[in-house]
C-alpha cells in the first residue's frame, strides 16, 4: 500500500513533488537514440487492455513526438529518442510492497514514484495492468509527462481498487 500522494494536476503537474526534487540524481544525462526495451508479456486479457491503451496515447508528449521503442510493440511506446517510454503489462514492481513507497497523483492516476540515476520510473498504481513510464533525467523535476498521459491510462486501463 503506498501511503504517501500527491495530488498533481493541470497547472501543478510541472512541478515535481519535494521528495522527487530532492532525490533526484544530479548531473544525469539522457539516452540519447530509440532504446531498445524489453516488451512484457502479460496475460490475454492484460494484453487486449494494453493494445487499447496503445491506440490511445497522444501523438506528443512534453513536445516529444511519437518515437516508439525497439522491437516494436502494442505493449510498448515512446517520445523523443527514448525521453519518455510506456511499457503496458510490466510485473507488479516489487516497491508497491513497501508502505514507504512514494506515490504522486497526476490528473486522477496514482503513479508510484521510483529514482533512478537515469531519470525517474512511475508504475501506475491501483489499476491492472500495471503500466510504467520511465523518463530521462531533463524529468527529474517535471511530471508533466505523467498528466499529458492520465487520460488514455483511466480511460484504457481498469481501477483494480
Amino acid at each position: 500500500m503506498i501511503r504517501s500522494r500527491r495530488r498533481l494536476s493541470g497547472r501543478l503537474a510541472a512541478r515535481l513533488t519535494a521528495v522527487v526534487l530532492l532525490s533526484a540524481a544530479a548531473g544525469c544525462s539522457g539516452t540519447g537514440g530509440a532504446p531498445s526495451v524489453p516488451v512484457p508479456s502479460p496475460p490475454a486479457a492484460e494484453a487486449a487492455a494494453c493494445r487499447t491503451l496503445h491506440k490511445a496515447l497522444p501523438k506528443t508528449v512534453a513536445d516529444l513526438g511519437r518515437a516508439d521503442p525497439e522491437p516494436r510493440s502494442e505493449l510498448t511506446a515512446g517520445w523523443g529518442d527514448g525521453e519518455i517510454v510506456l511499457r503496458c503489462g510490466v510485473p507488479r514492481p516489487a516497491g508497491m510492497d513497501d508502505p514507504q513507497a512514494t506515490a504522486v497523483e497526476a490528473d486522477g492516476v496514482n503513479w508510484m514514484v521510483e529514482q533512478r540515476d537515469s531519470g525517474p520510473r512511475f508504475t501506475a498504481t491501483y489499476r491492472e495492468p500495471y503500466v510504467e513510464v520511465t523518463m530521462g533525467s531533463r524529468f527529474a523535476h517535471d511530471v508533466t509527462p505523467l498528466a499529458q498521459l492520465a487520460a488514455a491510462v483511466a480511460k484504457t486501463i481498469p481501477s483494480s481498487v
